[in-house]
């Protein structure tokens, strides 16, 4: 039984995920062979304030982009 854990930024938009979570089934199921009901997907989401790349945190690194992004998908 694969148990896929998927780590994503949050802002995301529930559609999206659904179509992440589709695909990488899909893909888990062509692969491995396993029934689809036997696959499950976990989306874990973090704020771009508890991401770092090479010591900056990425709200930081990208200030006000992403924020935009948040905004249009809440």
């Amino acid at each position: 039984m694969p148990f896929i854990t998927i780590q994503i930024a949050d802002g995301h938009s529930v559609e999206l995920k659904r179509k992440l979570a589709k695909a990488v089934t899909d893909t888990v199921v062509s692969t491995l062979g396993t029934k689809p009901e036997w696959v499950t997907v976990h989306i874990d989401e973090f704020s771009r304030e508890n991401w770092a790349v090479g010591g900056q945190l990425h709200i930081d690194k990208h200030p006000g982009r992403h924020a935009e992004k948040v905004e249009k998908n809440n």
